[in-house]
C-alpha cells in the first residue's frame, strides 16, 4: 500500500524557501545577545577559538546527519528513527516533546518580553533605571522559584499575540506559512541587524568595545567552562537535536544539495552571530564611555544584556534613541518568531506522520497548549523557572539526545548507508571523515561535556538555586518528557513510516 505520508507530503516551493526557513530556525534571540554575552564573559576574541572548533567538530557533522536523515526517511524525527528501528522511536519523540513542551514555552515568553519592550521603546518607558524597571516593575521578580505569585498581565497579553502569530504562520502550512514568513523575516532581520551594527560602530567609545571583542585572552582557554559554553552555544544555535532540521529536510525534493545546504545554514548562522557581536560590543563600549564604567562591569548577567544594558544604552543615545529601540527590539521579535515556528512545525510533523490527524487541528491544539504551558513563565517566579528549565534542557536534554542520535546512526544504522544516500543525491560529497565524526568524535566530545557539566552540578549547584528546585523543576521536567515520549512511541502507526523513505 502506498504510504500517505510519502505520497501527499508537502514540499518547499523553492530551494531558497528551505534554506531561509532552516536559517530562520537556527538564527534566534541567542545569536544577537547570548553569543555576545558568552564572548564578553569568556575572554573576548579567545571565545571565537572554541566556538569555531565546535562548529567544525560537532555543528557541521550533525547538521549533515540531520538533513541527510530527514531527506532519506521523508519523515519527522520520530518517523525517521522508527524507520531505522521501532525500539528507537522514543528518541525522536523525546526530542520534539521536550523542545515543544519546554524550550518553546519559555522561548515564547522571552519573545513576549521583547514585544513589550518594542512598544516601551516608543516612549523609553524604562526610564533612567532599566534594571529596576525590568526586574521589579515589569517582572516583579520573586526571590524563590516556589513563590510564583501573580501572573503578570502585560506579559500574558503579549504572549497571546506571540502564540497567535505562531499559530497563524504554522497553520498556513509549509509553502504559504513557514516559507512565506521566512522570506519576509530573514531579509528584514538581516537589514535591521546591519542597521544596528553600523549605527553602533559610529558611537563614541564604540572602538573600545570592539577591541574587547576582538582581543583574545588566551589564558581563558584553559578553563573547561569556556569550552562548555562554546559547544553548548553551537549546539543550541544550530537547532541540533531539536528534530527541526530532520522535519524540514523531509519536505525537500529528491535531488537536493544536502552537504552544501548544511554548510550554508551552519556558516550563515555563525557569521550572523559574529557580525551581530560587533553591534553589541560597540554599544557596550559606548555605555562604558558614557557611564565612566570599565567595560567588564557594564553587564552583570546574560538576560541583562537585552533588557537592562540595551535600554540603558538606548536612553543614552543623543539622537533617534526611540527609533533605535524600536529597531533593536523589533529585530529580537522577528528572530524569536522565526525559531519558535520551526519548533512547532517539528512537533506538528511528528504527530501528523504517526496519527494522521489534520494538520490544522494539531497546530491549533498545540498553540492553545503552548500558551497555557507558558503561563508558569509569566508569573513573578517566571524568570527563575526559565533559567532552571533552560539550563537542564539545553545542557543535558539536547546533549544526551544528540549522543543517542550518533549511536543510532553511527553504530546501528551505520553511517556508510546514510553517507551513500547523501553522496548519491548531493553534488558535494562527504568522505569517511564524516563517518568518523559521527561514530567517535561527536559522541566523545558530547560525553565529555556532559560529564563535566554533571561534575560541576554536584559540586556547585547551578545558579545558586536549592537542590530541591533544580531537581523538581529541571531534572523532573526532562524525566516527565521522556516518560511522555515512551508512551507516545508505544502507540501503533497508521502507516509504516519506512514505506515513505527514498530507497
Amino acid at each position: 500500500m502506498e504510504n500517505n505520508i510519502a505520497q501527499h507530503r508537502p514540499q518547499w516551493k523553492s530551494h531558497l524557501g528551505f534554506v531561509l526557513a532552516a536559517v530562520g530556525s537556527a538564527i534566534g534571540l541567542g545569536n544577537i545577545w547570548r553569543f555576545s554575552y558568552l564572548a564578553y564573559k569568556n575572554g573576548g576574541g579567545a571565545f571565537l577559538v572554541p566556538y569555531l572548533i565546535a562548529l567544525f567538530v560537532v555543528g557541521i557533522p550533525l547538521m549533515i546527519l540531520e538533513i541527510g536523515l530527514g531527506h532519506k526517511m521523508r519523515g519527522s524525527a520520530p518517523a525517521s528513527f522508527a524507520s531505522i528501528s521501532k525500539k528507537w522511536e522514543w528518541l525522536g519523540w523525546w526530542q520534539i516533546i521536550f523542545v515543544m513542551f519546554g524550550i518553546v514555552l519559555y522561548y515564547s515568553v522571552i519573545i513576549s518580553w521583547c514585544l513589550n519592550f518594542f512598544f516601551f521603546s516608543f516612549n523609553l518607558s524604562w526610564g533612567s533605571d532599566p534594571n529596576t524597571f525590568f526586574f521589579q516593575k515589569f517582572l516583579m521578580l520573586s526571590d524563590n522559584p516556589f513563590k510564583a505569585g501573580d501572573i503578570r498581565l502585560p506579559i500574558v497579553l503579549s504572549l497571546v499575540v506571540v502564540w497567535f502569530l505562531n499559530w497563524f504562520i504554522v497553520f498556513k502550512g509549509i509553502r504559504r506559512g513557514l516559507e512565506q514568513a521566512n522570506k519576509i523575516f530573514m531579509p528584514l532581520l538581516f537589514i535591521l541587524t546591519a542597521t544596528i551594527v553600523f549605527w553602533g560602530l559610529r558611537l563614541p567609545g564604540a572602538m573600545s568595545g570592539i577591541r574587547v571583542y576582538l582581543t583574545p585572552d588566551f589564558s581563558r582557554l584553559s578553563d573547561v567552562r569556556v569550552w562548555m559554553d562554546a559547544f553548548s552555544q553551537i549546539f543550541f544555535t544550530l537547532s541540533l537535536g531539536f528534530g527541526i532540521m530532520i522535519a524540514y529536510a523531509s519536505y525537500l525534493p529528491k535531488k537536493t544539495a544536502i552537504v552544501r545546504d548544511s554548510l550554508v545554514i551552519s556558516g550563515v548562522n555563525c557569521l550572523f552571530s559574529i557580525f551581530a557581536g560587533f553591534g553589541v560590543f560597540a554599544i557596550l563600549g559606548y555605555m562604558a564611555k558614557t557611564t565612566n564604567q570599565p567595560i567588564n562591569e557594564v553587564v552583570k548577567e546574560s538576560i541583562g544584556l537585552a533588557f537592562v544594558a540595551f535600554p540603558k544604552a538606548i536612553s543614552l543615545l543623543p539622537h533617534f534613541s526611540k527609533l533605535f529601540g524600536v529597531l533593536f527590539f523589533g529585530s529580537l521579535v522577528i528572530a524569536g518568531l522565526s525559531s519558535s515556528i520551526s519548533i512547532i512545525e517539528a512537533f506538528t510533523s511528528g504527530v501528523v506522520d504517526k496519527f494522521h490527524y489534520k494538520r490544522r487541528t494539531v497546530v491549533s491544539v498545540l498553540s492553545v497548549l503552548g500558551f497555557l504551558g507558558g503561563l508558569i513563565f509569566a508569573t513573578r517566579a517566571g524568570l527563575l523557572w526559565l533559567d532552571i528549565v533552560d539550563h537542564f534542557l539545553t545542557q543535558y536534554g539536547l546533549v544526551i539526545a544528540a549522543i543517542f542520535e550518533c549511536i543510532l546512526i553511527g553504530w546501528i544504522y551505520k553511517t556508510g548507508v546514510l553517507r551513500s544516500h547523501i553522496n548519491n543525491y548531493s553534488s558535494w560529497k562527504v568522505g569517511s571523515w564524516w563517518s568518523f565524526c559521527i561514530r567517535a568524535t561527536v559522541p566523545l566530545v558530547l560525553i565529555g561535556l556532559l560529564l563535566s557539566s554533571l561534575q560541576q552540578e554536584f559540586t556547585d549547584p547551578y545558579g545558586g538555586y536549592s537542590r530541591l528546585s533544580l531537581i523538581i523543576i529541571g531534572r523532573d521536567w526532562l524525566l516527565i518528557t521522556l516518560f511522555m515520549a515512551v508512551i507516545v512511541a508505544s502507540h501503533p502507526w497508521k502507516a509504516e513510516p519506512s514505506q515513505g523513505m527514498i530507497k
